[in-house]
């Protein structure tokens, strides 16, 4: 389980260069399924079962994260934001600079307090202004190394903390990812089951929208991450949502304008987890959407549901969550997946 959930987590894959996690994905989809694809948008398309209904699972394979977009006379990189960042968590950051010679640290500079004036500590330093050192003495030197539009990742992290919790660089959407893998090594419905591997998502949730029109499923369910409440910087007005405390079943997304989650399916959700003892709590979104907003209007309308895993610090460069609620999200999904199937005729 670990060495598969650490390199999901620790490749690198920013929205369009997600080449780096279909290549695990495809090979571990290739144990697992009847047939694996990648579509010419860059999804990967793993197939399990025969029916005459067709089922589709996604989550998303890129992460947030940066592209080089100028390179000063001095020779540090001025950058553009890939997905949403708040600009507040980016400053001393170390990162990944994805060339072709391969990865090269760099430090988001940030002006020290010794030599800040009192007014600008008050301040949040945009994304504009900031730049990247990658210990280069001019341009000419830089050039050498990097070209812009080179992806910029957080440096990678992995690890375990109390309580079956894990902290990650692209918590947000590789766990889900994971979650694929996991449900398509158990599933055995009546049914064609497709696991995609969205591209994209971050940017528009554009891979989901190629995808689920080639696909044109019956059914489909997107697996993510969703924000968690447990922190002292989240009310309870805003997020309920606690790690361990089971998988997350979303009624609606960014107020209606994301997915209003199918009934059938939201229904079938809790009705499963009840009859399964799988903890589970309920997920009402004021902001973010998921693939299946965009799944859920492709050609005449596709019945979508969500099934999330809670996480803290999202898009941000490490992101916390629970073991614990990442099983409950595949063990639901397995088990509905199977009553959905048995319930088509």
């Amino acid at each position: 389980m670990e060495n598969l959930l650490r390199e999901v987590l620790t490749a690198g894959g920013i929205s369009g260069d997600e080449s780096e996690v279909a290549a695990i994905l495809k090979k571990e989809f290739e144990r697992c399924c009847d047939a694996v694809t990648i579509d010419n948008f860059g999804n990967i398309i793993a197939r399990k079962g025969k029916g005459e209904r067709k089922i589709m699972l996604a989550a998303h394979m890129d992460e947030v994260g940066l592209v080089v977009k100028h390179i000063t006379k001095d020779g540090y990189l001025r950058f553009i934001k890939i997905g949403g960042i708040d600009d507040r968590i980016l400053l001393a950051q170390r990162v990944m600079v994805k060339t072709k010679k391969g990865l090269i640290p760099g430090i988001i500079g940030s002006r020290p307090p010794h030599v800040q004036k009192e007014e600008e500590k008050k301040q949040v330093t945009k994304c504009e202004d900031m730049f990247i050192d990658v210990g280069c003495k001019d341009k000419k030197d830089a050039e050498s190394l990097v070209s812009v539009g080179d992806p910029v990742l957080f440096e990678a992290s992995f690890g375990r903390m109390n309580n079956n919790l894990y902290f990650a660089k692209a918590v947000d959407d590789r766990v889900g990812c994971y979650c694929l893998v996991k449900i398509m090594e158990r599933i055995n419905a009546n049914a064609e089951v497709f696991a995609v591997a969205t591209a994209q998502e971050e940017v528009g949730l554009k891979g989901a929208r190629t995808s689920s029109f080639k696909i044109n499923p019956d059914f489909a369910i997107a697996i993510d991450t969703t924000s968690a409440g447990d922190t002292p910087s989240i009310k309870e007005a805003e997020s309920t949502l606690r790690l361990g405390e089971g998988a997350a079943i979303t009624i609606m997304e960014a107020g209606g304008r994301g997915v209003i989650v199918n009934k059938h399916l939201k229904d079938l959700f809790i009705e499963v987890a009840k009859a399964n003892n799988i903890k589970y709590q309920l997920d009402i979104l004021e902001g973010g959407m998921t693939d299946a907003a965009i799944i859920s209007m492709n050609r005449e309308g596709i019945p979508a549901g969500v099934l999330s895993i809670p996480a803290r610090y999202v898009h941000s460069p490490t992101g916390v969550f629970s073991l614990d609620d990442v099983n409950a999200v595949i063990e639901l999904a397995v088990k509905s997946i199977e009553k959905l199937c048995n319930g088509l005729n």
